[in-house]
């Protein structure tokens, strides 16, 4: 294997825009112009900071070594509806009103750093859709947070939480930054200070947030407390994902990576014949989601022959343990030179013979360029939006079996959902409980995919994404449109 290796890993001003179902055609051009440029150099709103970095945050391929081309999230979502809308016969009007985020706000904001000096920092946080109930998504820290991201993000949240039958619409957000270059108090103060900024449009019955990239359980537990100081009283229920020791539930952690496995397991019995026990495989990025999957599915008989990270990428055809390697990468911030194992890049690691891939990194990760070079049987998409419509085309062709974000990484936002509920009861269940209700509530859904697969001749994305849109449409009808 080669030895280069480089993979992803993957106020003062508030400037606010409500832009609902009746965009003007012209505002409508703007957005195609904007998110469907070149698929390879995603459009980026940059917006101002005190520092260069800021100013200009690299973009994928920079963060890549150069190694892979990442496609504009913004993009990938609007081509997917755009798609599916033809599939499903929608007139113009409800594509329009699915394509356009309901709010979108940016925040610009001060943090007094370590040093006592001020930095100005730029956050974000869109809703997509309410027509279901209030809005849920991740807050990422990240140097390539943008807005499109996040719309694209939240519209992903959208179809995800539908086609689970929650009761909630899409949203995301996040601060440009990167977490790993600040300290625990840096974090903590710039933290408190976003869910300040954001505080008008979060709540048990607004918006939801949870974790996501470069953010953990230590960070939901500060937004919740920030909200909580400005509100008088406790509410739990404002966030998910937090310590179980200020109202977070059991299994929460590990829910993303474990519903990726149960999923997968079951599509590999199902639609190939095959069992988990004779699979092998490999997982692009090793944190939260790559990590957990890896493991549960090693946990169950799956041979984990690769993972990378933002330093690289190691392989072993005889296997790696899981576990063993996410100690040795927490204790050395890699898992390049994991003893044992050789060293390859990211295009190798997507490119390996193996039965099962995982990316669970950034998105945009598997477009035209590489499609055709993948070689698995099943791509199982542990991150939103890893496989471009281009790619998906080729794939397919392949026969390639690829399972959707908005089905297999469901479980995150499915436990997610517990937690709220529990919050809002002040009633907790106990573990077995948990990975019992999200078992059941994966397993019952893909069921009614695999139907519509059946039915139609669909794929699995389109299927998803048909079930997810028609339940929205139809709470729309019932509701009207407001006045």
């Amino acid at each position: 294997m080669a030895k280069n290796s480089s993979t992803l890993n993957s106020h003062d001003s508030h400037a606010v825009a409500d832009t609902l179902a009746a965009a003007q055609d012209s505002s409508l051009a703007d957005v195609a112009a904007n998110g469907h440029g070149d698929e390879h150099y995603p459009s980026r709103q940059h917006f101002p900071s005190v520092t260069s970095a800021m100013q200009n945050p690299p973009d994928a391929t920079q963060l890549a070594g150069g190694s892979v081309h990442r496609a504009s999230a913004y993009s990938v979502a609007q081509s997917q509806l755009t798609r599916v809308a033809a599939v499903m016969g929608l007139d113009n009007d409800m594509i329009n009103y699915l394509r356009m985020p309901r709010r979108e706000l940016v925040v610009h904001f001060p943090v007094v750093m370590d040093d006592e000096s001020v930095r100005m920092f730029t956050g974000f946080r869109v809703h997509h859709n309410t027509t279901l109930g209030p809005t849920k998504g991740g807050i990422r820290y990240h140097p390539n947070v943008d807005l499109d991201e996040c719309r694209a993000l939240a519209m992903w949240m959208s179809w995800k939480c539908a086609l689970m039958n929650l009761p909630y619409g899409g949203a995301k957000g996040g601060v440009i930054v990167d977490p790993k270059a600040m300290s625990q108090d840096e974090l903590r103060r710039l933290t408190r200070r976003y869910a300040t900024e954001i505080t008008p449009f979060i709540g048990p019955e607004i918006d939801i947030p949870a974790p996501d990239v470069g953010t953990n359980a230590q960070i939901m537990a500060w937004i919740m407390d920030t909200y909580s100081m400005h509100k008088g009283y406790s509410v739990p229920a404002v966030i998910t994902g937090k310590p179980i020791g200020v109202g977070g539930t059991v299994g929460r952690e590990y829910a993303t990576g474990l519903g990726v496995t149960y999923v997968t397991r079951s599509l590999l019995k199902r639609k190939l014949g095959l069992q988990i026990e004779d699979a092998t495989v490999a997982v692009q990025g090793f944190g939260n989601v790559g990590s957990w999957t890896a493991r549960t599915m090693h946990e169950r008989g799956a041979h984990v022959v690769a993972v990378s990270d933002v330093g690289g990428g190691v392989y072993n055809s005889r296997g790696l343990d899981p576990r063993h390697l996410r100690a040795y990468a927490t204790e050395t911030g890699s898992v390049m030179g994991y003893p044992g194992a050789e060293t390859l890049t990211n295009e190798e690691l997507l490119e390996l013979d193996v039965d099962i891939l995982v990316p669970a990194a950034l998105e945009g990760q598997i477009t035209a360029e590489n499609a055709d070079k993948i070689r698995a049987r099943v791509i199982a998409e542990g991150a939103n939006g890893p496989t471009t419509p281009e790619a998906d085309e080729i794939l397919n062709d392949k026969g390639v079996m690829i399972i959707p974000d908005i089905l297999c990484n469901a479980g995150g936002v499915v436990v997610s959902y517990f937690e709220w509920v529990q919050d809002l009861q002040a009633f907790f269940w106990d573990e077995g409980e948990i990975r019992h209700q999200m078992e059941r509530k994966l397993l019952d859904n893909l069921d009614e995919v695999l139907a519509v697969t059946l039915r139609t001749n669909q794929d699995l994305r389109t299927a998803a994404y048909t079930i997810a849109i028609g339940r929205i449409i139809e709470a729309v009808k019932l509701r009207g449109i407001y006045p």
